[in-house]
């Protein structure tokens, strides 16, 4: 490509690699899947450690997409982001019959940035602006991919915590099941912005009984319907892959 650099080319080709993985891959893995010497991954990898966009795992040596990143990747402007998922916010609303909020990190604070009413002509208050509780759907999606080994800084570390983070992460999607509204639940699906990383959340609201059956286990549908909307709305944003 003319005009491009090299090394730039290859460090940007890195963080895609990292940003997928889900901090799940060391140099070796890397290296082989951006197609590069190992000794040139690690240069580059030192390199983005120390200007954080990239932090290691002492324990395990793999990679994860670093905080000073991952404040840029948040820094997307909350007008634009509204504005790109607002179609598919109301279609999700139309389609699912249930309240949607897309939410993104301020701080610590899990904030309302967007919210569209439940179509049944109730009496219902607008939350934009709401700050939520971390362990909501929404809450729970935005910690996972903050900090991939750690959670948010105010986050629970608890090995259980820290596990359902994980598995947050590799399935894509979050619940909760009346954890902070009896008989109320959510489910929450990340949205991705331009590079990747994971700028928003999107999810729907409503009955416990309506999303998920005896067992806990989300309704297929609805699964579906967040998780693709979630994935629209990332098409939008220029995500990858998405």
């Amino acid at each position: 490509m003319p005009g491009s650099v090299q090394s730039i080319e290859r460090a940007a080709a890195i963080l895609h690699v990292v940003a997928g993985s889900g901090g799940t891959l060391g140099v070796t893995d890397i290296a082989e899947a951006v197609g590069l010497p190992k000794t040139t991954a690690h240069s580059l990898l030192r390199t983005l450690l120390l200007v954080g966009f990239v932090e290691q795992d002492p324990a395990t040596g793999r990679y994860s997409l670093g905080a000073a990143l991952l404040r840029l990747g948040a820094a997307l402007d909350a007008n634009e982001l509204r504005a790109r998922a607002s179609n598919w916010a109301d279609a999700l609303a139309a389609r699912s019959g249930h309240a949607v909020r897309l939410a993104t990190l301020s701080g610590d604070e899990v904030v309302v940035v967007h919210h569209v009413f439940r179509p049944d002509d109730s009496a219902q208050l607008l939350e934009v602006g709401t700050a939520l509780p971390p362990g909501c759907a929404l809450g729970k999606v935005l910690r996972a991919h903050r900090h991939p080994h750690t959670g948010a800084r105010s986050g629970p570390r608890l090995p259980a915590a820290l596990a359902e983070l994980a598995e947050v992460r590799a399935r894509g999607w979050a619940a909760d099941r009346g954890e902070h509204e009896p008989e109320v639940g959510s489910i929450a699906a990340p949205v991705r912005g331009a590079g990747g990383l994971v700028v928003a959340a999107l999810g729907v609201t409503g009955p416990q009984s309506a999303l998920f059956d005896v067992r806990g286990v989300p309704r297929p549908l609805v699964l579906a319907m967040v998780t693709d909307a979630a994935h629209a709305v990332s098409r939008e944003l220029g995500s990858p892959g998405a």
